[in-house]
């Protein structure tokens, strides 16, 4: 966001384009995203951009989603197909592109990858990731207690125990497991023990 005018128009008509509730949640990614830039010396601009675009793509229908990927040239997997909580991630990097403008492609890939993550993260990716799952609105996740200020301290232990407690979760719901979550979950586990 070069200027702040518009950075106020984006403030602006995200609230217009989001339920009430999930702008709420927008801003409370901003907000954590932009502190834990500051903590870990990441871009604040990168990190406050993707945080107010993470989920712009949230209500978008899920057939909608699909065409935006495929004209954005991004391939869809037979997992995420007809799958919004997966598709919108991706839906949202592409509008991030072609309706608000975005060119940075580190801040895309952070939209990109805020849901499932990707092994090889970097920064950004990190912080939109964990950002996401323990803003201040988020009640209903497990471990927030250890998350949080976790993710102050060491924020690959913290993405580490976010994938653990997703990939349980969904275990123990009985929900399909995208493979890029078990596959980003495998390569910090490794990664992490090897720091040891």
């Amino acid at each position: 966001m070069a200027k702040d005018t518009d950075r106020l128009t984006l403030y602006k008509e995200l609230e217009k384009q989001l339920k009430y509730s999930r702008f709420v949640h927008t801003m409370g990614v901003t907000f954590t995203a932009t502190s834990l830039a500051m903590r870990y010396g990441a871009d604040v601009k990168k990190a406050e951009l993707a945080g107010l675009l993470h989920d712009c793509a949230k209500y978008v229908p899920v057939d909608e989603m699909e065409r935006i990927c495929r004209e954005g040239g991004l391939e869809i997997s037979s997992f995420e197909r007809g799958n919004s909580a997966l598709l919108h991630s991706k839906a949202g990097s592409v509008l991030a592109r072609t309706k608000y403008g975005v060119t940075d492609k580190e801040v895309l890939d952070a939209i990109r990858f805020h849901t499932t993550g990707r092994p090889g993260m970097t920064l950004l990716d990190k912080i939109v990731f964990i950002a996401d799952y323990m803003e201040p609105g988020r009640e209903e996740a497990p471990d927030l207690s250890i998350v949080r200020p976790l993710a102050f301290s060491d924020l690959d232990q913290a993405l580490l125990q976010i994938l653990s407690d997703t990939l349980d979760y969904l275990e123990g719901t009985g929900k399909k497991i995208d493979p890029m979550t078990r596959r980003t979950w495998e390569f910090y586990k490794t990664m992490v023990q090897t720091e040891k």
